[in-house]
């Protein structure tokens, strides 16, 4: 093993070694996942899985009605693939005139699922066994049952109140009015027959079958402006991952619309900051640093990241440009927290796991109902609960990601994957919104500077910057760390131990000389697996 395999930080869990692995946040995701790997399936195969499994097991953060990325590195190269929808194409912005923001929930957050166009995209280029055999644990579990884990009880109960004027939602998730408790049998029969419609018709129902007639139906009849054809035209993307050096290793993140380039712009502004190496781990200047760096990376993808056909102004080439970053990275004070703006470079609620397997095959997945169920919107007799993603959109006159139709709006859910000299090296993501990229530095820095095993990067104290100087922080941080921090002029927000859902989940797979090493994040109910 190549990394330290120390764990300094207080954990109920240890990293788990094995040649075939997978590391979800649910333990039935993750097991099914790792029943394709002991079927003689491969790392996509358990993907694909895992994924499935995971819109009945842990609705509270994703669903059929989900979008999803993937990074894969299949045994050569590395992959990309953006299977996030569009907005409605009747969607105008003087539908919200008058509004200060775009709704959170209800017909006019939904945007076109991309989820299911991901798994069948996957499945086409890199699977090995039939659909049906991959979406089987998810249909079983749907049809016969499961026992609902702590985690997501509790995420599925707050949720209640948030919907209490979602009849569609309070019909489908809290029948008789109440939610499943921890340890709880919940079947979903509507949501099974659709999984098994999605398997035996390679996901054709879902975007112009059966399914789609009735998702558009429910539209029409709910005042939503999505339409059969929104569904019949919508296309997943292989795309070309983007990537930045740091340290002999280069993070790899997909392009816009999702904010994985805020996390390369970070790490680029701390390659040109060498007094990172000055301080010794979670010293607090050793934070302060990254937090001012992420602060301005931050502030650059909220100014510019859109869907990239509407990019005109600034590429993400453009952001990650070396005399660009340099800039960046001359803005930060080494002695005090600041409340930096986007800069302007020269013209030029989710669910998250990783699967690798014994040829080499790697997988890093994501996929998302946005804000924990989504919209609210269910649509009748299918157990399919839609996003809200359209609520990433902004109102803004004139900005990339201004609100409109047929426009995928900025996604904070972003797979990352770390490779070494070309070499794969390792498979991971922090789900959890505007944390994602955050925790995508965090765990690299972790990784790569400190060479700290998966399970010890996952279980540190993380930080989260909100707005201004605001850091929101874990109460395991230490309050030594905490006073520096105020002194260098912090607005330091700790956060109780029972709110910690705010930090996100990690889940990580290292590939080291004799297989692989993950990690799974205490923070959710998942676990690592493998054989």
């Amino acid at each position: 093993m190549n990394l330290d395999p120390h764990c300094p930080y207080p954990s109920q869990r240890m990293p788990l070694m094995a040649r075939n692995v997978v590391a979800t946040s649910q333990p039935l995701a993750a097991q099914a996942g790792l029943r394709m790997l002991l079927q003689g399936g491969n790392a996509v195969d358990a993907a694909i899985a895992a994924a499935a499994t995971l819109t009945v097991v842990e609705p509270t953060s994703n669903g059929l009605g989900s979008d999803a990325f993937a990074l894969v590195w299949d045994g050569e190269r590395l992959h990309g693939l953006n299977a996030s929808g569009r907005s409605p194409r009747a969607l105008r912005p003087e539908r919200f005139a008058g509004a200060d923001a775009l709704p959170y929930s209800g017909w006019d957050s939904v945007t076109v699922p991309g989820a299911v166009s991901g798994w069948v995209a996957l499945h086409e280029r890199f699977g090995s066994l039939a659909l049906e055999t991959l979406l089987g644990p998810a249909v079983t579990y749907a049809a016969e049952g499961f026992a609902v884990s702590p985690i997501t009880a509790r995420a599925w109960s707050l949720s209640r109140a948030r919907f209490a004027d979602q009849p569609d939602w309070q019909r489908a998730f809290a029948p008789g009015g109440t939610t499943p408790r921890a340890g709880e049998t919940w079947r979903f029969p509507d949501q099974a027959r659709s999984l098994m419609c999605i398997a035996e018709t390679a996901g054709e129902a879902f975007y112009r079958g059966d399914l789609a007639d009735a998702i558009a139906a429910h539209a029409r009849s709910g005042g939503g402006l999505l339409e059969h054809d929104d569904l019949a035209e919508h296309r997943p993307e292989w795309v070309a991952p983007l990537s930045t050096p740091y340290g002999g290793f280069d993070l790899f993140e997909l392009p816009p619309n999702g904010q994985g380039l805020a996390a390369l712009i970070a790490l680029g502004i701390l390659r040109h900051r060498p007094d990172l190496h000055d301080h010794p781990l979670d010293s607090p200047r050793w934070l302060h640093l990254q937090i001012e760096a992420l602060k301005l990376a931050l502030a650059d993808a909220e100014r510019w990241i859109a869907d990239p056909d509407h990019m005109t102004e600034v590429a993400a080439a453009q952001l990650l440009d070396d005399a660009y970053l340099v800039e960046r990275a001359a803005l930060i004070d080494a002695k005090r927290a600041g409340d930096p703006g986007h800069g302007t470079p020269p013209a030029g609620g989710t669910v998250y796991l990783s699967a690798a397997d014994a040829a080499g095959r790697m997988v890093s997945f994501i996929q998302s109902n946005y804000a924990g169920f989504g919209s609210g919107v269910v649509v009748p007799g299918t157990g399919i609960a839609l996003q809200n993603r359209g609520a990433g959109f902004v109102l803004t006159p004139g900005h990339p990601n201004r609100v409109g139709g047929g426009k995928r709006p900025f996604h904070t859910i972003i797979p990352a994957f770390l490779t070494e000299a070309g070499a794969p090296r390792c498979s991971f993501g922090v789900m959890g919104g505007p944390m994602q990229a955050q925790g995508h530095v965090q765990m690299t820095l972790r990784l790569v500077d400190q060479r700290q095993n998966p399970q010890a990067a996952s279980d540190a104290p993380r930080w989260r910057v909100l707005a201004g100087r605001s850091l929101a922080v874990e109460a395991s941080l230490p309050a030594a760390t905490l006073q520096v921090l105020l002194e260098l002029g912090h607005d330091v927000n700790v956060t109780p131990p029972d709110q910690s859902f705010g930090f996100g989940g990690a889940q990580l797979v290292w590939r080291d000389e004799t297989g692989y090493v993950a990690g799974s994040d205490h923070r959710k109910d998942g676990q690592a697996v493998g054989y």
